[in-house]
This record gives structure tokens, C-alpha cells and sequence, in this order.
């Protein structure tokens, strides 16, 4: 959890005018956060709770850190404030949203105002988000809603009517990277990260720094680098399907959707003459493009849409990708295809 918005430069402007509202009793109800996966909608959220909560400042836009409810918060134990997330599945069951709109109408505990953070709004299902519309309809004065959305991830209608939306901005490149090497610097007994690391890892991860930040530490970067290589051995016909598959499974289903949507992003603009967001793989996307007419791209995409809906389901990640890398092997030549 962060301390201070300064730790989040890119956001200070937005964590002003919360504040402000907040202390002219202007603040809403329900807050949606919007913004790229990793720019620190999750760090804000948590430290806006902190302050709705503090008793310790009054005007001023920062927590105090040094009364009973921030002390509470510092060591994750406020009873007023609590966090709903998807757990041990894709979706926010209606379960959760229950447990959730009787904690909005309970008396606060030890704090005069509560705070409810659902992390992953866009991962309500139909009965969860209409659980959740009754909370939204009828608001206890007593209580903030903070509702965090990955930008671009379809949310209801009905639940982005009755909430305020708040659009995070991401850094820029110079800040993004100069973000992301002082936080691995300043982590415990770590070992020096490569500047090309850091940047592969920001590539992948859009700019958002906090993300490219997980990405080195869960190993994500190595990950994506195995499935590549992969990827190109399969093409070329050096490995069989079930063996091509094995690192996109190690990387997850999910992962391996959104680096092949990455990748067919990149075919779509080398075939219209443009150049590829990701360097690495230049040169097998730009032998593809090559060989196939742009609208072909269409074809791949649709094919990732099919196996993304497929996720609410459990399907079975080694034939999906497998099923994908066929998909992708199609747009090899014929006499490659054959070896």
C-alpha cells in the first residue's frame, strides 16, 4: 500500500479533486476508477479509503498515518473498510455482493464513515451486478463505494449509470521507466535488474509500471521469451502441437490470450505498412505479413474472442492453445506448413 500520492506522480491531479470534494461533502457514493491494468487503481483506492477514514486531518489531502484508524489501516485490520475481489474463480459471485451491501448497511465499527472496495467491477456476473444495484440505488450516507474497472472491460449499463466516473491516467515513457527501476531498487536484497529487462517488461505491460513491476518479479518476462520461441519453432514446423503448448500453459490461459491478441495486433499493422509495438517479434509477424492479406488478422482475432468467452467455463487450456497455434500455422505457406 502506498503512503502518499507522490508516490504516484501520474495520479496527484486526480487524488487532488477527490479530496476536495471530499472535504466540501461533494464526494459521491459510488466512485468508478477506470484506467490501464497497473497504473495504481488498486494503490489509490487504498489510500483514499485511508484518508475517508483518518481522524487525524482535517483539510489536508494527505492521511495523518498516526491515529487509531490510520494505525488500524496500516496493519490491515479496519473494520470499516473491506475489499471484494473474485476468489477462486473469474467472476465476483453474488454471494460476495450480498456480504457486501450488508456491510454497506451496518453501523461503522470504530470509524464514522465506511469504505467498500470492489476490485474488478467488470468481472460482476448478471446476478452479482443486479445484487449489486440495490447498494448503488439506495446509498447509506455513511458510506463510499470505490469500484475499480480495467479500462476498455465491458461493465453494466445500470451499474455505470449510478457511479461517478473517474478516468486514471497512465505516465508517460520517462516517467513509467524511471518509476520501475527505483522500485526494484528499492526492494530487499535484490540482485540489479537489466535496463533491457525493464524495458521489455514495460512493453508488455502497456507503459503501466506497477504491472511491468510484477511481470519481473513473477517472471512473466521469461515466461512470454519461452512461449516466442515456441511459437516460432512450431511454424516452423520443428515442434509438435502438444509440445508447443506446454510454456503458454505454464504462462496461464488468459496470459497466453492477451500476448496472441498483442501479436495479432502487430500482424494487423505490419500488413498495412506500419510498425510493430513489440520489437521481439518483428520478424516472424513481418514474414507472416508477408504472405497474407491484412483481413486475415480478423480470422485470428475472432478465434481469440471464442477461446476469452470460453474462460468463464473452465475449458481446457492445452486444446484451446493448441487449437490457436493450428490457427496461427495457417498462415505459413503451404510448403513451410509441410516442412
Amino acid at each position: 500500500m502506498i503512503e502518499r500520492i507522490d508516490e504516484l506522480p501520474w495520479l496527484e491531479t486526480q487524488w487532488e479533486r477527490l479530496i476536495e470534494r471530499w472535504t466540501l461533502g461533494r464526494l459521491p457514493h459510488a466512485l468508478l476508477f477506470e484506467g490501464r491494468n497497473g497504473i495504481g487503481k488498486s494503490p489509490l483506492a487504498g489510500l483514499l479509503a485511508k484518508r475517508l477514514v483518518c481522524e487525524g486531518t482535517e483539510r489536508g489531502t494527505a492521511p495523518c498515518g498516526r491515529c487509531k484508524q490510520c494505525e488500524l489501516v496500516a496493519a490491515a485490520s479496519h473494520p470499516d473498510i473491506r475489499t471484494y475481489r473474485p476468489e477462486d474463480s473469474r467472476v465476483i459471485k453474488v454471494d460476495q455482493v450480498r456480504a457486501l451491501g450488508e456491510f454497506a448497511v451496518a453501523s461503522p465499527q470504530v470509524a464514522r464513515h465506511k469504505v467498500i472496495i470492489l476490485d474488478s467491477a467488470d468481472r460482476l456476473n448478471i446476478n452479482s451486478a443486479n445484487a449489486l444495484l440495490k447498494t448503488l440505488e439506495e446509498p447509506s450516507p455513511d458510506v463510499t463505494l470505490i469500484l475499480l474497472q480495467q479500462a476498455g472491460k465491458p461493465l453494466l449499463p445500470t451499474i455505470r449509470s449510478r457511479c461517478q466516473s473517474v478516468l486514471l491516467p497512465g505516465p508517460d515513457a520517462d516517467t513509467a521507466a524511471d518509476w520501475l527501476a527505483s522500485a526494484l531498487a528499492q526492494r530487499p536484497e535484490s540482485e540489479p535488474v537489466d535496463v533491457a529487462l525493464q524495458a521489455r517488461a514495460l512493453r508488455l505491460a502497456n507503459g503501466a509500471p506497477l504491472l511491468a513491476r510484477d511481470y519481473i518479479d513473477d517472471g512473466f518476462v521469461g515466461g512470454v521469451e519461452a512461449c516466442l520461441n515456441s511459437f516460432r519453432q512450431f511454424l516452423k514446423s520443428r515442434l509438435a502441437p502438444e509440445e508447443a503448448t506446454k510454456p503458454f500453459v505454464k504462462l496461464g490461459l488468459e496470459n497466453s490470450l492477451g500476448l496472441m491478441e498483442r501479436w495479432a495486433a502487430d500482424l494487423a499493422r505490419l500488413g498495412v505498412g506500419g510498425e510493430p509495438e513489440d520489437p521481439e517479434v518483428a520478424d516472424i509477424l513481418s514474414y507472416l505479413a508477408t504472405h497474407n492479406p491484412p483481413h486475415r488478422v480478423h480470422g485470428i482475432l475472432g478465434d481469440i474472442a471464442e477461446a476469452r468467452a470460453g474462460l468463464t467455463y473452465n475449458v481446457n487450456p492445452d486444446l484451446e492453445i493448441e487449437r490457436l497455434l493450428l490457427a496461427w500455422l495457417t498462415f505459413m505457406p503451404r510448403k513451410q506448413r509441410a516442412g
